[in-house]
């Protein structure tokens, strides 16, 4: 009798390994298309209630992923509440407090996910998932989510204070850009996602007031809502596009070139430096920074995720299971 498996049985049994390596080790546009076979329209229908509540939402559920990603990569760690002894979570963390929203929606979503498909989507794809879904309902361009994140075991307060500070030179935003594999050209159409939103006044004061590269007008008028000195009124927001604050399109790089931008480190990318002509090209084409920004998404998509065996697929996104 012949112990040794035949060439063909070596091909198959590869074959399958092959299969299951890519299901558990990889990110794949596909990866619930079995097992949770209406979960794009579940959070699409959520995300829409939600915005159509509140308009501004659909900033908030935006920057959720990005802060979430850039903290020790995309694995929903943003998500997590604090838990004595053990878990000091990010929500507190310089940029995030009093200041990113939208946690209650994502736990909306969740439950009707996981009346759908139970223990099966991550928080970590969701709020992937669900920052797509805002940017088409506020008017830009769809693109195809990659999907087979985990969510993490922990979170990080320290590193929650490296988020990228408004602040931040060209220079610097670059640098930490490219620890992350984001490329110039992904951080000029990244920041386009500023074309919606609002920020606090204690993120701008400073330029308003201090800078010199800022159209006198905008800068008068964003003072009469934002006092130089420290107050209740640190808390005054105001829209990051005051063009078209409530649609996503490419006005915001048009505000650049005009010294509109209200952040110092949105103003960076167009003040004589190697970014000017990105941000002279999407001012022109909104097709191109669709693109741009489709694909710089799915790439900010890919830092650090969790997968095949690693963190789990939490059933309350605030909590460990």
């Amino acid at each position: 009798m012949n112990y040794f498996p035949s060439y063909k049985a070596i091909i198959i049994t590869l074959a399958i390994l092959l299969v299951s390596l890519s299901s558990s080790s990889a990110l794949s546009h596909d990866f619930y298309k079995d097992t949770c076979p209406n979960l794009f329209s579940t959070v699409k229908c959520a995300v829409q209630d939600a915005i159509k509540n509140e308009t501004r939402m659909g900033a908030s559920l935006l920057r959720l992923h990005f802060h979430d990603c850039f903290v020790n990569g995309c694995d929903a760690s943003i998500l997590l509440d604090d838990v004595a002894g053990s878990i000091i979570g990010e929500k507190n963390g310089g940029a995030n407090i009093n200041s990113l929203r939208g946690f209650e929606v994502i736990d909306t979503i969740k439950s009707a996910v996981e009346a759908e498909c139970p223990a099966t989507v991550s928080c970590a794809d969701i709020i992937t998932i669900v920052a797509r879904d805002s940017v088409v309902e506020l008017g830009g361009r769809s693109w195809k989510v990659e999907l087979g994140r985990r969510d993490s075991l922990n979170a990080s307060l320290a590193a929650a204070n490296t988020l990228p500070a408004p602040t931040l030179s060209l220079a610097n935003l670059t640098a930490r850009f490219n620890q992350l594999n984001l490329s110039i050209t992904d951080l000029v159409a990244l920041s386009g996602a500023h074309t919606i939103g609002q920020a606090r006044c204690s993120s701008f004061k400073s330029r308003i007031y201090n800078d010199t590269n800022i159209d006198n007008d905008f800068a008068i008028e964003r003072q009469a809502n934002c006092s130089s000195t420290s107050g209740p009124g640190d808390n005054n927001a105001s829209p990051l596009d005051l063009t078209t604050p409530e649609i996503f399109d490419n006005s915001y790089y048009t505000n650049l070139i005009a010294n509109k931008g209200l952040l110092h480190s949105d103003q960076e990318l167009f003040n004589g430096g190697p970014t000017d002509s990105i941000v002279m090209r999407y001012s022109k084409d909104m097709n191109e920074f669709n693109k741009a920004f489709a694909k710089a998404m799915i790439k900010m998509g890919r830092i650090s995720p969790l997968l095949g065996d690693q963190g789990q697929i939490r059933i309350d996104c605030r909590k460990l299971n």
